[in-house]
C-alpha cells in the first residue's frame, strides 16, 4: 500500500488490485497548494468546504462517500463516523466525518476536520488503527496539543500529520513544528510517500512520518 500527500487534507491511497482512494480533494484557489490532477475509484469527503470537497479535482467517475456509513468498494472497506455537529450545545458546529479505510487488514484512519478529542468508547469502537492521518495546525481542525492527545488515545503505529501551514498554503494554520514539539520531536526527515507491505511490517512504537506534498 502506498500513501501520497497532495497538501492540506488530501491523500491518495493505492494498493495493487484494490480500489484507489482520494481523501478530501481541495480547490487550489481555496488553499494555495498545486491544482489537483488525480484519478481515483473512491473519494471520501470529511465536510462541506472548498478545501475538502472539490470533486472537480478528481478525474474519472469515483464513488463518492460524504457521510457516515459502511462501504465496500473494490476490495476496500470504509467506515464513516460522524464526529462534529451532533451536540445540542453547538448546533452550528460544522459536520465532520472521519473514515477508517481497511486495505487488506491495514487500517488507515483519516480524521478530516475533527475538532474535539473523541471519548475512550468512540476510540474503542474503531478497533485497531495502524496509520492515522491527523490535522495538527488548528483552523477548523485540531491544534497540536489536541492532535497529540488523540494520538495517545488511538495508539497507532504510524502518524502522518496534515492540515498545517506550508510555504504554499494560503490558509492561516499553525506550523508543523508545534506538533512535533508536542510529540517530543525536534525534527523529522520528510519523504515523498509512505509504502507499507503488511501490518506486520509496521513499527510497534508510534512513529511520526512527514510527507512532502506532491507537486509543491
Amino acid at each position: 500500500m502506498e500513501i501520497t500527500w497532495y497538501g492540506h487534507s488530501c491523500f491518495r491511497i493505492t494498493e495493487r488490485n484494490l480500489a484507489s482512494v482520494v481523501t478530501d480533494p481541495y480547490d487550489h484557489r481555496a488553499v494555495g497548494h498545486e491544482a489537483l490532477k488525480l484519478k481515483a475509484d473512491i473519494v471520501t469527503i470529511s465536510h462541506a468546504a472548498p478545501g475538502h470537497n472539490y470533486l472537480s479535482g478528481v478525474k474519472g467517475e469515483p464513488f463518492v462517500i460524504s457521510g457516515p456509513g459502511e462501504f465496500e468498494i473494490g476490495g476496500v472497506f470504509i467506515t464513516g463516523v460522524q464526529t462534529n455537529g451532533h451536540t445540542k450545545k453547538t448546533q452550528d458546529e460544522p459536520r465532520n466525518t472521519l473514515y477508517l479505510i481497511d486495505y487488506n487488514g491495514i487500517n488507515v484512519l483519516h480524521l478530516g476536520a475533527i475538532n474535539r478529542v473523541p471519548t475512550q468508547t468512540e476510540v474503542e469502537a474503531l478497533g485497531p488503527v495502524h496509520i492515522v492521518l491527523v490535522p495538527v495546525g488548528g483552523g477548523s481542525g485540531l491544534n497540536a496539543a489536541k492532535a497529540a492527545e488523540i494520538i495517545s488515545l488511538l495508539e497507532p503505529n504510524l502518524v502522518i500529520p496534515m492540515h498545517y501551514a506550508t510555504p504554499q498554503s494560503t490558509i492561516k494554520l499553525e506550523p508543523l513544528s508545534k506538533f512535533l514539539k508536542e510529540m517530543g520531536l525536534t525534527a523529522v526527515s520528510t519523504q515523498p510517500s509512505l509504502k507499507v507491505t503488511s501490518a506486520n511490517a509496521l513499527p510497534e512504537e508510534t512513529q511520526v512520518i512527514v510527507l512532502d506534498p506532491v507537486g509543491n
